[in-house]
């Protein structure tokens, strides 16, 4: 533990923000990081709970006490190391996981937990920045070839843990550039991509040899994959979008909302746009139909290109501002946020149905109509009223991983929801030397989910292929 009575002495601290104002002109990252001298005093905050349950709501089983009192004690190269034993990119989750540890944090009974996420991301950042993060290149290789496809979290983790074990690791991405969603779903706002090259640079090293604008399925046939090595993971992500199928959904300014980031994260890349329309919020009243992380990045890019306006629509009600801690805790609860996006100005609507989309004479879409919902999703007679809208979103999740091509071929067993079927134990699907990691197995999930199923699945290659694996879990 940290300092003995830190949690009664010291006050919670987290990071600022720049100003709103300030911060939509760019898309630079705009977190204004604590002191190492407030960062320790956070770590010290960490008490003697008895039963860390931050260690089981963290799906990569971070050792969050260990860190935190290291940090208090100033030694930051051991909290380094340890936050890597257990998360390959605490970089990323340091700025994109919703925390679910510091929800379970036995302070947040009283709404004060330690900043858990805070402190992560600055013991990795000062870990970059001191050069305390190396290739670790195995010392004994081995003749055993593995594929991974799909280089989001799940397949990064996958490959790096695989390649850390001595097997030639090939990783296939089908965009330009290694990240999956990690790198164009996610706006630069919120994690730049420089951060994704570095780790890039580290696994070539380590010994991944990465193929990029190279769709299996497509590009290349999947049963030649299957072939040519000894071992095939699938981390290629939840990819089909949820869509909203009512009357006026083929006019145009209807988009995903991945098509619309996907979009903006290549214009500040530099990277060409494929032969499609631009989706640009410029000048226009944006809706968003989804009220989730995907929405608010949609939020936060639409003011960055300065649209005139920006509603939120939600059919769920509208969560409380507080639960009953000895109801709910230690559990994710289910409360009133706002997100960073929201706080530039957007306007949030719950409880509301959208029942179909108005457009003009040139097939334009111009305005939705709607309807207030009970607490039953049931119509409430008389609530009916339209909204104007230039550009629509859809916002409202993934439903699968996209079946055509790379599924398709291979005749992969599927669960119930669609997505490739296979246990935690193992990770293999029903097909020899076939495994599944991340979104692809789960269903849409949090990058942290993503990074411990990638472990786990290299865990289970490498005991597969060697009979045993000191990889950890």
């Amino acid at each position: 533990m940290g300092k003995p009575t830190g949690f009664l002495e010291l006050p919670r601290q987290d990071r600022t923000y720049a100003p709103a104002g300030d911060r939509v002109r760019h898309y630079k990252e705009f977190v204004n990081p604590l002191s190492d001298g407030a960062i320790a005093k956070q770590g010290g905050r960490c008490m003697d709970c008895g039963i860390p349950f931050c260690h089981t709501a963290c799906p990569v089983n971070n050792m969050i006490p260990d860190w935190n009192d290291l940090v208090w004690n100033r030694d930051w190269k051991e909290a380094c190391d340890n936050l890597h034993s257990t998360n390959n990119f605490p970089e990323f989750t340091g700025r994109v996981c919703p925390a679910p540890c510091e929800a379970a944090c036995t302070l947040n009974i009283e709404d004060q937990p330690v900043t858990i996420k805070t402190i992560e991301c600055a013991i990795v950042d000062k870990g970059w920045e001191n050069h305390w993060i190396k290739p670790q290149i195995a010392r004994v290789k081995t003749d055993k070839k593995i594929a991974v496809i799909g280089s989001g979290p799940a397949g990064m983790a996958c490959a790096q843990q695989l390649a850390r074990a001595g097997h030639k690791v090939s990783l296939y991405e089908k965009n330009r550039r290694i990240g999956g969603l990690l790198r164009y779903g996610i706006p630069d706002f919120k994690m730049e991509k420089s951060l994704i090259d570095r780790r890039v640079r580290q696994m070539e090293q380590e010994g991944v040899t990465f193929w990029t604008s190279m769709e299996v399925g497509k590009d290349i046939q999947a049963h030649k994959i299957v072939e040519h090595y000894d071992a095939v993971v699938l981390a290629g992500g939840a990819e089909k979008p949820r869509d909203l199928p009512i009357p006026g959904r083929n006019l145009k300014g209807i988009h995903f909302a991945m098509d619309y980031l996907t979009q903006q994260n290549r214009r500040n890349a530099g990277e060409p746009l494929p032969n499609i329309k631009d989706i640009v919020a410029s000048g226009k009243k944006v809706v968003v139909i989804g009220g989730g992380d995907t929405g608010s990045d949609c939020i936060g890019t639409a003011f960055r290109q300065r649209a005139v306006s920006v509603t939120q629509l939600e059919i769920m009600p509208k969560p409380p501002v507080k639960v009953n801690k000895g109801t709910t805790w230690p559990n994710w609860p289910h409360i009133f946020r706002t997100s960073t996006s929201q706080e530039e100005g957007a306007d949030r609507e719950f409880s509301v149905a959208t029942t179909e989309f108005i457009g003009d004479e040139d097939g334009n879409v111009e305005a939705i109509r709607m309807h207030q919902v009970d607490a039953n999703f049931n119509k409430i007679e008389g609530s009916e009223y339209e909204m104007d809208a230039d550009l629509v979103l859809l916002a409202m999740g993934f439903t699968n991983p996209v079946k055509e091509g790379l599924l398709e071929q291979l005749s992969v067993a599927l669960d119930d929801r669609g997505n490739v079927k296979a246990p935690t134990t193992n990770y293999k699907t029903n097909l020899p030397k076939v495994f599944v990691a991340g979104d692809m197995r789960r269903g849409q999930s949090l990058v942290v989910w993503a990074i411990r199923e990638g472990r786990q699945a290299a865990q289970a290659v490498d005991e597969y292929l060697m009979g045993k694996s000191d990889l950890p879990r």
